[in-house]
């Protein structure tokens, strides 16, 4: 300490007089830095605003852009050109396509496609002020390009005309094979029955960017098909663009989805490394607006993004960039001269903060040794100074009296945070407060909100009642002091422990015996209030700690209770291997092997390992109850066998008929009853073979499964429609699927398209390359969400369940790990996610979900993975199965261990400490309780 005081080379004085200049300066400093940043949020601001009406600006020009073609093509939809077969024919309504193609600068070709792959399209040689074709005649001012098919090969030839639309030249172009019935344009239009726009994009032959506008002809029996097009430049933006800039240097594009720039107003394009930063910066944020701060070539930029109304199909964006040091010169002006003033200001209070430093700082260094001796602990020291100064002299009486007060409460503070077990707790308080007040005895009641009764916790030395009753909630202070006055005798005070909602806690008694009780003041009274509130804030604290602690336990199980409830198929499991994992934890930490020696867990281990215990399954919460409950192969909300039974009943009953027709029409009557018997009795076999089938018990032979292939071939006939009646979920299905006229033939059983539901946008991050994968997830994913084909689930090899519904199944443990790991758990839980999520993961890496191997998992988990295994073999609650017996599920056990499922060490310490038994004594059924063979199961190397 002493060299520490040598060291200071600043006094006392100097150094308040530094603080109050250097805080007068940096308010200056906030205040031009606040004037700037207000200024520069104004301009960013008007930046923004700029941006929202150059979108409006270009909305509009769009617009103005597909109107007019969009009305003269509506037009040409009904003329005579859409039902001309021949050249010659389309060659007499080029003037009126003339017309249109004249009517606009921006409309660079009109034309048409038909049906049979003919094409006939005029165009300018010249648009957006480039010759199109250099190789055209001199004087062309537009081509003709038809392709015709009158003979089967298509026949491309050019026609060049002058401004009057006179003929110059005919050219046949043998490689000119276009086939508009390929274009985009001319299919969207066929199905549709209003004009159709296209996204921007680079005409084929022009390689300008624009738009087509096409329209299919007006429904009549001569249109041949016909569809007619309107290609529109949009170059013009770009100038448009190049007139709209706020300062020399900004830059402005329009971009479609795929960052592909339409018109841009400095011809630079997507490489135009300020636009490319505004669309990467896009959504974040500068001065609380969406205009993001970037730098670019070693420049400052504020860039911005802003979507388009029109062609809101297509995505399009308009981007600005504009220059930092452009967009702030007037601010960077203000600043500048605002900082000289600021300068000025701050020389002056630099020289009034000295003056009054000095006067503050000379009375206070008079305390600085006084005030030392606290800061070594040294609470008994006096403090005290004669200054003139009434601050500094109040300051030496509050250090005085502030010395004592820490004394007084060093003690208790120390008893209030080392508290963990409440009775301690309370002891510990009472010792305290009666040694401050130099007393003896005392006692501390605690209140119960049920009972409404105060009850004796801590008694030292006094008689007092067990317990006190006649309070309740509402019971003022003064009324609880007059009844503990009645019920207990002796000089006692008293102070109401009440917790920070101001409800009743409990009461301090502490006997007043030494020294003059009737000479109480009333500061010592309030201290210990003050003293006995802190004791109930610690008592509230402790107490809510217990009771969360219990809380969450009983959410605990309330969730593994409601898991286990959810399917009549899992019932008690979520309860039974939280107790058997925790029986074969005992065991580990009691085991002297060497495997076990070493292990040994905490009481927060201890904790951390119930909770994953009782978690360990909750991810079944998410999993579809008919797949969780899946009876028979068929099965989905209901039963399917029941339509294939009424299918085979309608070929039964077409046999039936088919044998009463033939007996009406005069045939051979017992030839026809023999056909119709045989082929009943072979529906009647066929149908029991496909409910046995249904069963999934038994592994499926080759030969069963192309049996059933064989019998999904057989037809019937569908007389209604299959489109009326369905779910939304059905109705999308089935959206993009024809819709065949009836009657329909179907075949006995299928696999059709609307079986299938693919994944969408709920794709479960469970595949290695996921970028969502944080959790290490390494499993397959089925190519669709869901497969509910006959075929496809009657050939199921062995059980009832697909490829995609044991995914289902299995995916409840990557919920599990994810729900889990979304809950804020303190340090002390943070494996919890791990230790529950990790149970149907391998010795030999290839369990799931994250394909660990025995190296990348701990004892627990080990333990974790046994537990859940016997309690699922020897279960009695699951009606698709019956419990095994000890002998036969520690036999399967034996097998998995073999095979690298389930850990050895681990399997054999279940077996030689008893577990096995202990747990099925309590579990299991009698007759599930064999003589066990231990030693068939042990290892003998």
């Amino acid at each position: 300490m002493h060299g520490t005081r040598q060291s200071a080379q600043i006094s006392l004085a100097p150094l308040i007089a530094s603080a109050i200049t250097l805080g007068m300066l940096l308010l200056a400093i906030v205040l031009v830095a606040q004037s700037f940043r207000g200024m520069e949020s104004a301009k960013v601001t008007a930046a923004r605003s700029a941006a929202k009406q150059l979108a409006v600006s270009v909305d509009d020009r769009i617009l103005a852009i597909t109107a007019p073609p969009s009305t003269a093509l509506a037009v040409l939809s009904h003329d005579p050109l859409a039902r001309a077969t021949s050249l010659d024919a389309r060659m007499a309504r080029l003037p009126v396509i003339a017309d249109i193609l004249q009517s606009s600068d921006i409309v660079s070709a009109v034309y048409a496609g038909y049906r049979n792959g003919d094409f006939f399209l005029l165009r300018k040689v010249r648009s957006s002020g480039v010759l199109q074709f250099p190789d055209a005649p001199q004087e062309t001012r537009f081509l003709l390009q038809t392709i015709t098919r009158e003979g089967g090969d298509p026949i491309g030839e050019w026609h060049f005309y002058d401004a009057d639309m006179q003929p110059i030249q005919r050219r046949v172009v043998g490689d000119y094979t276009y086939d508009p019935r390929s274009r985009p344009w001319f299919n969207t239009a066929a199905a549709s029955n209003t004009t159709e726009l296209s996204a921007p994009y680079v005409f084929f032959t022009t390689h300008e960017t624009g738009l087509t506008l096409s329209r299919r002809a007006a429904t009549g029996p001569e249109t041949s098909g016909a569809v007619f097009g309107i290609d529109v430049t949009v170059t013009d933006l770009s100038h448009q663009l190049t007139e709209l800039r706020q300062t020399p240097d900004t830059r402005i594009a329009i971009v479609n989805a795929d960052r592909r720039v339409l018109a841009d107003s400095g011809a630079k394009g997507v490489a135009d490394p300020a636009i490319s930063a505004a669309l990467d910066a896009a959504g974040k944020t500068a001065e609380d607006e969406p205009v993001a701060h970037y730098t670019v070539d070693n420049r400052d930029w504020y860039g911005m993004t802003e979507p388009l109304a029109a062609l809101e199909e297509e995505n399009l964006t308009i981007a600005v960039a504009i220059p930092a040091d452009e967009l702030l010169a007037e601010v960077w002006d203000t600043l500048f001269r605002q900082t000289i003033i600021a300068g000025a200001i701050a020389l002056l209070l630099l020289v009034l903060g000295w003056f009054l430093g000095r006067r503050v700082g000379r009375p206070l260094e008079r305390l600085t040794d006084q005030v030392s001796q606290l800061s070594r602990f040294r609470f008994d020291t006096s403090v005290k100074s004669d200054s003139h100064i009434r601050e500094a002299r109040k300051l030496s009486v509050a250090l005085d009296d502030m010395a004592k007060t820490i004394r007084s409460f060093q003690s208790i503070s120390t008893v209030l945070n080392r508290g963990q077990n409440l009775n301690e707790l309370l002891r510990d308080i009472l010792e305290q407060i009666v040694h401050i007040l130099g007393q003896e005895r005392g006692g501390i009641y605690l209140f119960s909100r049920q009972d409404q009764t105060l009850t004796l916790a801590v008694n030292e030395g006094l008689e007092l009642p067990s317990a006190i009753e006649g309070l309740t909630t509402d019971t003022s202070d003064s009324d609880i002091i007059r009844l503990l006055q009645d019920r207990i005798s002796g000089h006692p005070v008293f102070a109401i422990l009440r917790n920070r909602g101001k409800s009743l806690v409990g009461i301090l008694v502490v006997e007043m015996e030494m020294g003059d009780h009737t000479q109480l003041s009333d500061d010592l009274i309030l201290f210990v209030d003050e003293i006995a509130g802190s004791a109930a804030v610690a008592i509230e604290t402790r107490e809510l700690i217990e009771s969360q602690q219990a809380l969450l336990d009983g959410i605990i199980r309330l969730v593994a209770n409601a898991i286990d409830a959810k399917s009549p198929y899992t019932g008690g499991h979520c309860e039974r291997v939280p107790k058997l994992a925790h029986m074969l934890i005992d065991e580990a930490v009691a085991s002297t092997d060497s495997t076990f020696g070493p292990f040994s867990m905490t009481e927060e281990q201890r904790y951390e390992f119930h909770l994953a215990a009782w978690l360990h399954d909750c991810g079944k919460i998410t999993s579809p109850e008919y797949v969780v409950d899946k009876a028979v192969k068929l099965e989905t909300i209901h039963n399917r066998i029941h339509e294939i039974r009424t299918r085979f009943e309608l070929l039964h009953r077409d046999a039936e008929i088919h044998y009463l027709t033939t007996v009406l029409n005069g045939g051979d009557e017992p030839r026809a009853r023999s056909r119709r018997d045989e082929a009943q009795a072979k529906l009647q076999d066929e149908f029991a073979f496909i409910a046995r089938t249904n069963q999934g018990a038994e592994f499926m032979e080759d030969a069963d499964i192309e049996r059933i292939r064989e019998i999904g071939a057989y037809t019937w006939q569908r007389h209604f429609n299959d489109r009326i009646g369905l779910s939304s979920d059905e109705e999308q299905s089935v959206a993009d699927l024809p819709d065949p006229p009836l009657p329909v033939t179907e075949n006995l059983l299928s696999d059709k398209a609307e079986h299938l539901r693919p994944w969408g946008d709920r794709i479960p991050p469970v595949q290695k390359n996921d970028p969502r994968n944080r959790w290490g997830f390494d499993m397959k994913l089925p190519e669709y969400a869901d497969n509910r084909g006959e075929i496809h689930n009657l050939t199921v090899p062995r059980g009832t369940l697909t490829e995609e519904e044991r995914f289902k199944i299995n995916e409840h443990i990557v919920q599990t790990i994810c729900m889990l790991d979304a809950l804020p758990l303190p340090d002390s839980l943070a494996n919890v996610p791990r230790l529950a999520g990790t149970h149907h993961e391998r010795m030999d890496g290839q369990g799931y979900p994250c394909g660990l191997n025995a190296e990348d998992m701990g004892i627990p988990e080990r333990i974790m993975a046994v537990a859940d295994v016997f309690e699922a073999l020897t279960a009695v609650d699951r009606p698709y199965k019956k419990g095994k017996s000890l002998t036969e599920s520690l036999t399967i056990m034996s097998t998995m261990v073999t095979n690298g499922h389930i850990d050895r060490d681990v399997f054999e310490l279940f077996i030689r400490s008893g577990t096995y038994r202990r747990y099925a004594e309590e579990h299991l059924r009698p007759e599930q309780i064999n003589d066990v063979n231990e030693s068939l199961f042990m290892n003998t190397d």
